[in-house]
């Protein structure tokens, strides 16, 4: 069984923990304040546990980073690196803009399209493997969505071979087509789907929907 570290509590977190309980994974969520997580683990099972972020990111042997953008680098850092070295990390994150309003529906980076979020995190963090995952669909829908169109697609990016097939498979196993568009520098243009997938939402009050690739 292999464990997962989550390196955040919110929603996000405590759907992807969930989820990856459900396919059979060890848990370990990690928080500023593990206490917050009390109720969740109350009902998570025998193979979910709580702690630190550096908690998380020790026990786990593919750790989720899922906070917000800018507290991303913040939590790295409190995982420590040697905790995170070698390790393949999924990356949630999105870098919203916490001290700008939506403007007609659409929400504001505080990232340019020369310089993602994630670029920034394997910057800092040369020996983790990052993979972008998860930041393009609500948290509702992360885990075997059930959608008219079938199987939707989730964008992927990174630098190491290895660490997108290993994300792959777990996509699949949550209900999605892992589509692999590159490198680090792809970000730039994933990150920004989490833009478009909310304007439905924040016009129309429409979140049950997702991205699909036709070929």
């Amino acid at each position: 069984m292999k464990t997962i570290g989550i390196i955040g509590s919110g929603g996000v977190s405590k759907t992807l923990a969930s989820g990856f309980l459900k396919h059979g994974y060890a848990v370990v969520v990690g928080s500023r304040e593990p206490s917050k997580l009390a109720d969740w683990l109350a009902t998570a099972g025998a193979n979910a546990q709580t702690g630190t972020f550096a908690d998380a990111a020790s026990a786990g042997e593919i750790l989720v980073l899922a906070v917000k953008g800018h507290a991303a680098l913040e939590a790295l850092k409190l995982a420590g690196e040697a905790n995170l070295s070698g390790k393949v990390i999924i990356d949630a994150t999105n870098p919203i803009n916490p001290d700008k309003a939506p403007e007609k529906g659409v929400i504001s980076f505080y990232t340019s399209l020369e310089n993602s979020l994630m670029e920034q995190l394997q910057q800092a963090f040369p020996k983790a493997d990052f993979v972008k995952a998860f930041n393009s669909v609500g948290a509702h829908l992360m885990v075997n969505p059930q959608l008219k169109g079938g199987p939707p697609s989730m964008f992927i990016c990174g630098n190491n071979a290895e660490a997108k097939r290993v994300v792959s498979e777990i996509l699949i196993q949550f209900g999605w087509e892992a589509e692999d568009m590159g490198a680090a520098e792809s970000a730039r243009a994933i990150e920004p789907l989490c833009i478009l997938w909310c304007i439905p939402g924040m016009l129309e009050n429409k979140w049950v929907h997702a991205f699909k690739l036709l070929k």
